[in-house]
Formats: structure tokens, sequence, C-alpha cells
């Protein structure tokens, strides 16, 4: 899927403004609006998505994403900039529809951890195969369509093998729970019984999406910041590096099968992360971390509470209490606001910080979301530990 999203990213535009405003930002905020739309319209319809209609979904959403790219290279800058719009909103359902297959499961943690390892690395891969395109001579507007062809076909066959996966069997409901489609009022009632909770986890996972988010979009601009430039290979070695820690750490949390213990020691990675995080910002400061050293850590930092949501913390939540519903409300409720702040902060970043080096915008960023974040965690830790539901669960839990 990153095939389709990704790829006109790794063209800076430095030099091109319309309206007073970069053109890349413009590019960026357009597929990034369309893909908040398609995460508030994801909270319900992927939460009402009957499974047997997933793999169909999954084929137009992806037609929809490769025509908006054809369509992009054949409209003039920067009106071609809407047509990015409805890419993300096509693209914007996607992890929703692939969670659907996974959730509810003795290997959810794994499985999901290695979904998510995959657009880690992913957004690295694609960036690089997109700098290689433009190096074969394909001009930059037609650059992310010619790299979408690329990944068309194996994306139809991994379609195909994805709806092949069998349903939970017994014995992963009898220790997770039943999956089942959630109403309007089943997701009011859930949201609302746990909120205290849950709004401290929807606003950490906002704060890191806004900067997991500059971190991928703005990579080369931060690589030029730390000094590095020309080597697109550095896109794919930094997040490959990443994608191993994080599969190494989140993974395990399946082989845990007391779901409290294993919803706490979630929220426990999550907190490492920020640590991680304010720790690299710390040694940045200091001159003692190569470029490389930094990335890393920060996309360790960022990406450890950011996989923990998607793998761990909503999928035991769900199976500690035994909720009836779907870990993809409870992604899509965060993702819609996750994504929402990413674009107010792409509006923002034009008007308190116009023309200034990105990397001193994103440190800034990244110490303020960083110890909130840390205080968030931690409430929500002692908000969890005390509720009655997560007290009195089944002897299995």
């Amino acid at each position: 899927m990153y095939g389709f999203r990704k790829p006109f990213t790794v063209a800076e535009h430095s030099e091109t403004i319309f309206w007073g405003i970069h053109y890349k930002t413009i590019l960026i905020t357009m597929q990034v609006l369309g893909y908040t739309l398609a995460k508030f319209l994801g909270i319900k319809i992927i939460a009402e998505m009957p499974p047997h209609r997933r793999a169909i979904w999954f084929l137009i959403l992806i037609g929809l994403a490769q025509v908006s790219l054809l369509l992009l290279a054949l409209t003039p800058a920067p009106w071609n900039a809407l047509w990015l719009f409805s890419n993300g909103l096509a693209l914007g359902m996607v992890f929703g529809l692939v969670l659907g297959f996974l959730e509810g499961r003795q290997q959810t943690e794994a499985l999901a951890a290695g979904l998510c390892v995959s657009f880690i690395v992913a957004d690295g891969v694609v960036k690089s195969v997109g700098a290689e395109v433009m190096r074969w001579g394909v001009p930059i507007p037609w650059m992310p369509f010619v790299t979408g062809l690329l990944f068309l076909l194996p994306q139809i066959f991994f379609i195909w093998m994805l709806s092949q996966i069998p349903p939970p069997t017994e014995v992963d409901i009898s220790l997770r729970s039943q999956r089942s489609i959630m109403d309007k009022t089943a997701r009011d009632q859930f949201f609302w019984r746990y909120a205290g909770g849950l709004l401290g986890i929807l606003v950490m996972y906002v704060l890191c999406t806004i900067l997991r988010s500059l971190r991928a979009d703005f990579a080369p601009e931060l690589w030029r910041g730390l000094g590095i430039t020309g080597s697109p290979s550095i896109f794919t070695q930094s997040e490959g590096i990443v994608g191993l820690v994080l599969l190494f750490l989140v993974g395990t949390t399946c082989f845990i099968q007391n779901n409290r213990l294993a919803f706490f020691t979630g929220l426990s990675l999550a907190i490492l992360g920020f640590a991680v995080l304010l720790l690299s910002l710390q040694l940045q400061s200091k001159g003692v971390l190569s470029p490389l050293s930094f990335m890393v850590l920060v996309g360790v930092g960022l990406y450890l509470p950011y996989m923990v949501v998607h793998t761990t913390l909503f999928e035991r939540l769900l199976a500690l209490t035994r909720e009836p519903g779907n870990v993809g409300y409870l992604m899509y409720l965060v993702d819609a606001f996750g994504y929402l702040g990413y674009v107010l902060i792409m509006f923002l970043r034009q008007t308190i910080q116009p023309g200034e080096n990105f990397l001193d915008y994103f440190l800034l960023l990244a110490w303020l979301a960083g110890w909130i974040s840390l205080v968030l965690l931690i409430t929500a830790w002692h908000y969890f530990a005390r509720h009655p539901r997560t007290q009195l669960v089944p002897s299995s839990n």
C-alpha cells in the first residue's frame, strides 16, 4: 500500500512555492486531509465491515489510489494536489481492512507487529524505489504513478493471500474474545466506559502520529539538516534497523498469555519508547550521536508506542474485559484525531516557523510531545490499574 502512498515524498520541491506555501507541504497536506477524512469515516465503516467484504473493498481502494496518481501526473501543479486528497481518502481505509484479518488470535501481536514493521520498512523502501525511478529519468510528476505500477501486481497477489486466512479458532476466542461489528450505540458505550484511560492514550497517539508523520514525510529534509544528502539507500537502512528492533520488542508480547499482564506490558513499552526519544534528543543536543544513530533512536522511540497501540493495547483491552467489539473501531478513533493533529501542525508550520531549518522545528516538537506523552501514559496506567472491569476478569485472563 505504501507504494501508492509515499513515493511522492522523496521529491523535495524545495524551491517551488504557491500562495506563499511550499509545494511539498501542499501535496502532503492534501493527502493527509484525505487520509484523515478516511479515518473519521472508518470509525463507522471499518467497525461495521463484514469479514466477507474486506478483500473486494481492498482491491477497489487500491485501484482508486493508483488512478489518482495517474491524474496527479496529468494535472498541472498546484491543482494536481487535489488528486492526492482522493489518493489519501482511498488508502486511509486499508489498514483497518488488513487488521480485521489479524485480530482476536493468539498470534495477533506477532502478526500486527509484522504488519507495523512492514509499513515502517516500506516507508524507507518506497522512498528508495521512488528515488531510483527518478534516476531512470522518469519526471517527478510521473514518478509516483510509475512506482505504484511496480507494486500493483504484488499488491493484488497479497490481497488474495489475505482473503485465504481462516477465521479465529475456538481456542483463539477462548483466550482472547469473540470479535463482532460495532454499531454507534456499542461504540459510544465502550468509549465512555473507559474514557478516563482512552483519552490519555488518544492524546498520546495524536502527538506520536504528528512526530512519526513529520519524520516520515520530511525525511530528506531531516537527513539534510543532519548533514546527509544524496544517499537513497539511507532511508531503507535506517528504517530496516528500526523495524527489526521493534519486531523483537513488540512481537514477543504474543507469548504473554495473561491478558492483564500483556496490556500493562504494552503500556510499559510505550513509556519506554518516549524515554528513548527524550534520551536521543538529549544526546543529539550534546553532539555525541551520528546522524544514522539519531534517526534510528528517534524512530524506535516514536514507533514503539505507535506500534504498541496497533498491536497490543486495544487487542488486549478487548480480551481482558471480554467486551463485544473490534480493534478496528478503536484504531480508527485514535487515527482520525492523530491525522487531524498532523494536518493542523502542517498549517501551523507555515505561520510560526516560515523558512526555518526543519530539523530545529522537529526537535522542538519532539521535546514537547515526549514529556507530555510520558505524563499521559503514566496517568492512563493508574486509571486502568484501578478500573473495576480490568480487575474482575475471568480466571483465564
